[in-house]
Parts: structure tokens; sequence; C-alpha cells
């Protein structure tokens, strides 16, 4: 993303006249979450400048800052568990944009004996070979087949042996997939990975269709 991320972190890059990451904030909201955990790394200083404690878009942020350097996703949340709790949680991509239903996620649940619930797409032109498969029981596996959303629930319990550093969740999603702990669904309707300044170009001109 960059010459954009070079002075501002992705999550506050500016989408239809606000940053990235309001658009999270009202969509949890609007799923009746109002309690948020932030994991910062790369200018991630400014993220609570701007969002304060969240209260006026209605929840209560929390943060969990990682360093410039940051810790990757599993890192990340290993880090903030303290802050999580034992309940299995929402875990929501800051550079993702999607209309992605998370009331009727939030209030499917995490099954009982499941440690990860993911959200799987049609891979992008970005990523043609995919990341996990889905069977018809609704049971992710690691055959490539299609993208992860990078929206989920996850349990605490998937990080029950991790030690704290920087490392991805991938394999942790992977190793439970082989005892078939780990569910999923397709989604069909709108996804975009924000990864580059044309993807937000392109989100910009879908914002604004949107809104017009």
């Amino acid at each position: 993303m960059r010459p954009l991320t070079d002075s501002t972190p992705k999550p506050l890059l500016m989408v239809g006249g606000k940053p990235l990451i309001v658009w999270h904030l009202e969509a949890l909201v609007s799923a009746g979450i109002h309690e948020v955990i932030i994991n910062h790394a790369w200018l991630g200083e400014q993220i609570p400048q701007a969002l304060g404690d969240g209260c006026r878009w209605g929840v209560s942020i929390r943060y969990s800052a990682e360093g410039n350097v940051g810790l990757e996703t599993g890192g990340g949340i290993v880090n903030a568990l303290p802050l999580l709790g034992d309940a299995p949680f929402l875990l929501l991509n800051g550079d993702v944009f999607t209309d992605i239903n998370l009331t009727d996620l939030v209030q499917r649940g995490l099954a009982q004996e499941m440690l990860a619930h993911l959200c799987l797409v049609d891979n992008p032109e970005h990523h043609p070979k995919g990341d996990f498969s889905l069977s018809p029981q609704g049971l992710v596996s690691d055959t490539p087949s299609l993208t992860f959303a990078g929206v989920s629930l996850i349990s605490p319990a998937l990080f029950t042996q991790c030690q704290s550093g920087s490392f991805p969740l991938a394999p942790l999603l992977r190793r439970a997939m082989q005892t078939q702990q780990v569910s999923g669904e397709y989604h069909r309707g709108f996804w975009l990975d924000v990864g580059t300044p044309e993807r937000l170009n392109y989100l910009q001109q879908y914002v604004s269709q949107k809104l017009s």
C-alpha cells in the first residue's frame, strides 16, 4: 500500500469520507458488538489518537500494541488474550472490506467442539490458488480452493500451546483442521482485500456508487 502507508496506518486510510476501520466499527455495532480490541503495529499510535475510547461510535475500545514490527496475526492475538477473556471472539482483519452479515455470524456463534469458524470467498486475482476448502458438511480443510476472508470466530483454546512472539495464524488453523475442529461458510457477496492503492481506488468507486 506504499506510499500511502508511509505516514498513515492502513486502517486509517479514507474510504467514502471516513477511515476504513470506522466502517468496521459501524458494522460491529450493527451486529450488537460493543466491546472491541484493536491490535496495532506500524504507526499504530495514530489509531488510538484517531479513535479514542470509541464512544462516538457506540463501542468501548481497548488497544493491544505490538510495536512497529508487528507480531503477525497469531502472535498479535496471543498478545491480546488477556483483554479478550475466555469466550469465543469475532476476528476481523483491518484491511478487508466486505458485506458479510456479522449479525448472523455472531448469533450463530461457534459450535462447542470447534476452535474456529472461517468465512471463505472466491479467490481474487492476486491470490488465485486460495487457502482452504469447504466440505458439504461445513468443515474447512487444508486443500486450497477458496480464500480466507479475514473474518472468523475464534476460540481462545486455539492458542493453548502458544508462546508469546511473532507467528502467523494459518498453521494453528491447519492443525485444528486435522482434528475437524474448524467449520466455515462461503460468502457470495462483496469482499475486497484492500492491499494496494489500485484496490483502494476500486473500493472508493464501489462505495461512492453504493452511497449515491
